[in-house]
């Protein structure tokens, strides 16, 4: 046993759980006509219904005793407190930071950070006043009508992801388009769609070493010269968001229009500094600082609010019952909400690349799950696709639902046959439909959902939401006792893949892997060659 499954509430929690074992959730409803009341709580304009999982009061006292003796709230306090938590590498998780709105002094190492961090916000306003207003012209004197964000990972999603789910509020003169994949279909598809004369590129990475970045870069800039336009006017059309002023130069980009951000923003919680370049250009500095307002609300409900009361904590603890004891080994996410469709994208990354982790801090094999599949699409299109498998199928997949009461657009019947969807979906995973008569009818229930709901999609609650996941990650994170904050596992196949493009680059055939990855480089170099002499006939 490990030491976290030998804690007395991990233990009383294992007794609970057999003790529900033939509880369903028609009878607790049934039981219970305040059911959602008492599992229910709202903070920051985010309201949440956790009532349709499988919880008792008792499920909650339990999971809150199990985060107090795995010391949640004293690493909360010392992430708030700029402590170095990411032990891993040394440095502290202060995402927090870059959206705090009191002027409060922001610690690291004894220095406040917080003049930096406003620094930044000024410049990022100074410099996106003048790209919108159209002060700010490409070297030909032409208006700037597209932005490309040349990122990847954490510089690609939460950017990404913030300009569609905020469209209604962007700049429509302005056309945003983002390239990630190394992939060479993904930069040739935008290159095409738009003129040299009037595009910017932002190039995101904080070492302005990331390949996949900088090989993209590097084409969007040769692509750029061969229009016609001088080395000198890639001044006017690139900018970066980085640290590394040397490499920014060399590459032609006036430091001047670099913009920095610190080793204490990790690359799946920067969205909120300088890599939201791209959001603030789309959607203006006050919408941005918006989003950072709403982020900021539910920080200080995060970390000023009970556990038992606490939706971050609430969300996180249901999750570490799901997974961890009851067996549930995904998650979904639905959102109903068009403008949301790459929510789960962004959060596929923020969860499984933070507690997607084996080894403890402690530097023990974990021996329980860390963290399920995040995965998902929006309604009402995964009721067509995926929730087959939700109503009927072996597997336990809790769902969170996420709508709006108000939509974006003037279509009132669309979006009351939208939420109507959405509740009943719930309201049927939840009770079921039994037919002894007819099995393949039959829909067992007691498939746990929660509901999170906004009023409408605008930046203060968008930043509300996200900050919501952030803070459960986190809590997640802490109980399993794993550092939420590294990614060690992201770099062993791209090491492998510096080896293998030089292998590919080299004449004569490979063999000094396995097999089969011999046999595959083999195979492709010989298409290569191929394709090749048929285009120098």
């Amino acid at each position: 046993m490990s030491k976290l499954t030998r804690l007395p509430a991990w233990q009383a929690l294992i007794g609970h759980r057999d003790s529900m074992a033939r509880t369903s959730l028609r009878e607790l409803f049934a039981e219970d006509r305040e059911r959602v009341e008492r599992f229910s709580s709202e903070a920051a304009g985010v309201y949440v219904d956790y009532s349709k999982n499988l919880i008792t009061g008792e499920t909650i006292a339990l999971l809150c005793a199990l985060a107090r003796e795995t010391d949640v709230e004293a690493r909360r306090q010392a992430m708030f407190a700029g402590e170095r938590i990411n032990v891993t590498e040394n440095r502290p998780v202060l995402h927090v930071a870059l959206r705090e709105r009191t002027g409060a002094p922001i610690l690291v190492d004894g220095e406040d950070v917080a003049p930096k961090v406003s620094a930044v916000l000024t410049k990022m306003r100074r410099f996106t006043d003048a790209v919108r207003s159209g002060v700010w012209r490409g070297h030909t004197g032409r208006t700037i009508t597209d932005v490309v964000n040349i990122g990847i990972g954490g510089s690609d999603l939460g950017p990404r992801m913030v300009c569609e789910a905020l469209r209604p509020y962007g700049r429509k003169a302005l056309r945003m388009h983002f390239v990630s994949n190394i992939d060479g279909a993904d930069i040739h598809e935008v290159l095409q769609s738009v003129d040299p004369a009037t595009t910017l590129f932002v190039v995101a990475s904080k070492t302005f070493t990331t390949r996949e970045t900088l090989v993209n870069a590097h084409t969007a800039r040769e692509w750029f010269l061969a229009s016609g336009a001088g080395v000198p006017a890639i001044a006017r059309h690139f900018v970066a968001v980085s640290t590394n002023a040397e490499a920014v130069a060399a590459f032609g980009i006036d430091t001047a229009n670099m913009f920095e951000f610190w080793d204490w923003v990790g690359g799946r919680y920067s969205l909120w500094s300088a890599i939201g370049l791209p959001i603030a250009l789309y959607i203006g500095m006050n919408a941005f600082e918006s989003l950072l307002a709403g982020a900021h609300a539910m920080d200080r409900h995060f970390a000023e609010t009970p556990l038992e009361r606490n939706l971050p904590a609430l969300l996180a603890l249901i999750g570490i019952w799901q997974t961890n004891f009851l067996g549930a080994a995904s998650h979904l996410i639905a959102p109903y909400d068009r403008y949301l469709h790459r929510l789960p994208a962004y959060l596929q990354q923020l969860d499984m690349e933070s507690n997607g982790k084996t080894v403890t801090l402690d530097g023990e094999r974990a021996g329980y799950a860390t963290g399920p599949v995040i995965w998902g699409e929006p309604g009402t299109n995964g009721q067509h696709a995926f929730f087959q498998l939700l109503h009927q199928g072996t597997a336990l997949i809790p769902a969170d639902f996420i709508v709006c009461m108000e939509p974006q657009h003037p279509h009132d019947v669309h979006h009351d046959i939208l939420l109507a969807n959405c509740f009943a979906q719930t309201e049927a995973l939840m009770n079921g439909s039994p037919s002894a008569s007819e099995p393949h009818r039959n829909f067992d229930g007691n498939r746990p959902t929660n509901t999170i709901c906004l009023d409408k999609l605008d930046p203060a609650s968008l930043g509300a939401l996200l900050a919501l996941y952030e803070h459960k990650v986190f809590v997640q994170g802490a109980i399993w006792g794993i550092n939420s904050f590294d990614q060690w596992g992201v770099e062993l196949g791209k090491r492998l893949a510096v080896t293998i493009e030089d292998e590919i680059a080299q004449p004569g055939e490979v063999t000094g892997h396995d097999s089969s990855t011999n046999s595959l480089i083999n195979r492709f170099k010989a298409r290569r060659a191929t394709r090749r002499q048929a285009l120098q006939r």
